[in-house]
């Protein structure tokens, strides 16, 4: 029997639909507002359940590696809040798989560079579960340029939503952990955070200096924030992914030659998928991970042990 179940979901490529209920189907006629769609395929693994009782809020999930994340957290018995920003119709559609497969599901858009629509997002998550278990703070964006050639839109952007984005919902997460009664903890911990970086946190990268200036940030900010909370029960960690099949780097393995240069940067000789950062995330998430906190998990083929050295540079 396989250990995956496969699902396709209509990802929009420009979509200004208006934002519908995050409790109910979109409105006839919603794909009348987007210009163009694509159809990805992701893999929902058959877990453990081992989430069973938490309620999980999944940032930046309409598509890549967030919807994966949502998709196996539900699949190991997590109520899972789905978040988008601009595009809802693979979100609501993931929101129909988990439901139709028994679990427990809601789609609510949310800038997270936004304070308001951070602390909206907890609040309406919290009155449709209510409580909050985990984040994982998935939200991204790259805007690349030489340093001669980057806007400052290009950098606040990019800053606003890796960076600022993490704190905002890091934050509004630790002030829901501690509110919440200890008796109705599904978990050991108060609550569990898991920033998502990427390996760029310590590999510096030409041209896309807004991008790994954020998720050094994000080192910092995961290590910093496990150092003041560890004491209130709660844990902190951040998964650091390296190359990932997802379409935001389609152009890095669509092509065999593309695939073979990107293969000469991972140790292991395979590009990542998507469920393998959701594998990681469960863990980290879960009670077998209560004793780890400050720590970045990376998620990457060996794409950080400077694989240009092993014949010895």
């Amino acid at each position: 029997m396989s250990s995956l179940d496969r699902f396709s979901f209509v990802v929009a490529a420009n979509c200004n639909a208006h934002n519908p209920s995050p409790f109910r189907d979109p409105p006839e006629g919603h794909r009348s507002h987007c210009h163009a769609y694509r159809t990805e395929e992701f893999a929902i693994p058959k877990l453990p359940r081992r989430l069973e009782g938490h309620v999980t809020i999944v940032t930046g999930a309409s598509s890549g590696i967030g919807l994966s994340v949502a998709s196996a957290f539900a699949a190991a018995g997590s109520a899972v809040v789905v978040n988008y920003r601009s595009h809802p119709a693979p979100a609501l559609q993931l929101a129909d798989q988990i439901r139709s497969n028994g679990g427990k599901c809601a789609a609510i858009q949310a800038d997270v560079s936004n304070e308001e629509d951070v602390v909206r997002l907890f609040d309406t998550a919290t009155d449709a579960f209510g409580r909050i278990d985990i984040l994982v703070s998935n939200s991204g964006v790259q805007r690349d340029a030489s340093i001669t050639d980057m806007t400052l839109a290009d950098w606040n952007t990019v800053i606003d939503i890796n960076l600022t984005g993490q704190f905002l919902c890091c934050r509004e997460a630790v002030r829901r952990f501690n509110s919440q009664p200890a008796h109705s903890r599904p978990s050991r911990s108060s609550g569990a955070i898991i920033a998502m970086s990427s390996v760029h946190e310590i590999i510096p990268w030409a041209g896309h200096i807004n991008y790994a200036s954020a998720k050094g940030g994000v080192r910092m900010l995961t290590r910093s924030l496990a150092q003041e909370v560890a004491s209130q029960g709660i844990r902190v960690n951040a998964i650091a992914p390296g190359a990932i099949r997802t379409p935001i780097n389609k152009d890095a393995w669509e092509t065999p030659e593309a695939l073979e240069k990107l293969l000469r940067l991972i140790p292991y000789g395979r590009i990542g998928e998507p469920e393998d950062v959701a594998n990681a995330a469960i863990w980290l998430a879960s009670d077998e991970a209560d004793y780890v906190t400050g720590t970045t998990l990376f998620v990457d083929g060996g794409m950080a042990l400077y694989p240009e050295f092993r014949d010895n540079g």
